[in-house]
């Protein structure tokens, strides 16, 4: 069949708007699964502690930050009385997949804060997770989206923890391509995790020799929560004025 220049022409342009039509496709696809923050943070049932700490974590920035998306399966080391885990439970939903990690040992109140938590709507995907820091997932949970860990990597500076081994175990335990998000206390330079039980801070440069050992790679840096003024020699849990922290988003290859 002979192809006239114009019909050539037609066929191209059908062919381009065909190319079009499927990007934008494609595009309302994957935009579907990128939460909106800012409604997540304002949702009326989030608890007024919680909304307390929102105001020194700026939130939508750092859950923007991890990349995070609906239906992600989702660990959380370090969660506390669950504040992060809750918020990655809303961002992925109900068709995402939440892990909160603590130890044994967490302290009391923390434990019942995140107990509570637990038997909240919100908290509908999450699984409690019971493990020490360097053994944090049961063996056949793999393949992860994402590892956050939040203000709490420097406590495994003074804790009888193989950091060496936590962070290979969650290098094994992410998908290729996958994060590992690391938010922490910054401390001065030269004092690498010697102050990491006085002032619970670490200083960035160690954390990240400690995690690119496992495999990682750094993909990106956060300055929203950077504060230079900060002479960083007060304990952040009796602060004297803003804290310098750090925020790092390792990859693990694909």
């Amino acid at each position: 069949m002979r192809i006239t220049a114009k019909k050539s022409t037609i066929l191209s342009a059908a062919l381009i708007v065909g190319s079009l039509s499927l990007a934008v496709s494609l595009g309302s696809v994957l935009a579907q699964g990128v939460p909106d923050f800012a409604a997540i943070i304002a949702a009326p049932d989030r608890a007024a502690s919680d909304r307390d700490i929102d105001k020194r974590r700026d939130p939508v920035k750092l859950l923007a930050f991890t990349g995070v998306r609906t239906g992600m399966t989702v660990l959380d080391m370090g969660a506390g009385g669950g504040y992060s885990t809750e918020l990655m439970a809303r961002s992925t939903g109900p068709s995402g997949k939440v892990y909160g990690q603590n130890p044994a040992d967490l302290g009391a109140r923390a434990k019942e804060r995140f107990e509570a938590r637990m038997q909240t709507p919100a908290m509908k995907n999450v699984t409690s997770l019971v493990r020490p820091f360097d053994d944090p997932l049961p063996a056949d949970v793999r393949e992860l989206d994402l590892v956050t860990f939040f203000f709490f990597y420097h406590d495994t500076a003074y804790m009888e923890v193989d950091r060496a081994a936590m962070n290979r175990k969650l290098f094994a335990a992410l998908r290729p391509g996958a994060s590992l998000v690391i938010t922490d206390h910054q401390a001065k330079a030269g004092e690498g995790t010697t102050v990491a039980r006085t002032l619970h801070r670490i200083e960035e440069p160690v954390l990240r020799r400690e995690v690119e050992a496992a495999g990682f790679k750094l993909a990106a840096e956060g300055d929203f929560l950077r504060h230079a003024e900060d002479p960083r020699d007060f304990n952040v849990n009796r602060p004297t004025g803003p804290v310098d922290e750090f925020v790092l988003r390792f990859e693990k290859p694909r």
